[in-house]
């Protein structure tokens, strides 16, 4: 940390944008998506994942990723992948599938999943049945109040008292 910078805690945000339908089906897209999470590599992360794949398929062809993001959250960087559909899935040049350069279910993680309100209730209780870790959100509602607070307390401060000797 710089002296006299006045540097605080930053949160790094990765995003990545995966085509889905008709690109790949909706199974096949939270297959990847799971792949990307865990490196392909076998984990209780990965079987808690993919216990809820059924779930995620749903909300991932309801195009509940479209818009708001997939929300992975971890002791490192937070994650957000999007999906793009129709046309932008099939020509693909919007699309960053490529692996993140770090482990984003490292430590203390979290998954927050963006779903259409009419399916909320349902999604909710299914997915509590399977993961703690793993939660569903209204799509319309971004990112919780929570989460919001949290990422605004660990964004970059700069003091421009510091930078300028005063």
């Amino acid at each position: 940390q710089p002296h006299g910078w006045g540097w605080e805690q930053m949160t790094t945000v990765v995003s990545r944008t995966i085509r889905a339908i008709p690109h790949r089906d909706a199974p096949a897209a939270w297959q990847l998506i799971v792949d990307l999470l865990t490196h392909s590599r076998q984990s209780a992360a990965r079987a808690e994942l993919m216990s809820v794949a059924g779930i995620c398929a749903s909300i991932i062809a309801d195009q509940g990723p479209k818009f708001a993001p997939i929300v992975v959250t971890c002791d490192g960087p937070r994650s957000r992948i999007y999906c793009i559909y129709h046309d932008d899935a099939i020509d693909g040049s919007d699309a960053n599938e490529e692996a993140f350069g770090f482990y984003p279910l490292k430590g203390d993680w979290a998954v927050s999943l963006p779903c259409h309100s009419d399916d909320l209730d349902w999604v909710l209780a299914s997915l509590k049945k399977q993961s703690a870790r793993i939660t569903a959100r209204d799509v319309e509602a971004g990112i919780s109040t929570e989460e919001a607070k949290a990422a605004a307390a660990e964004s970059l401060v700069l003091d421009p008292k510091g930078v300028l000797g005063s």
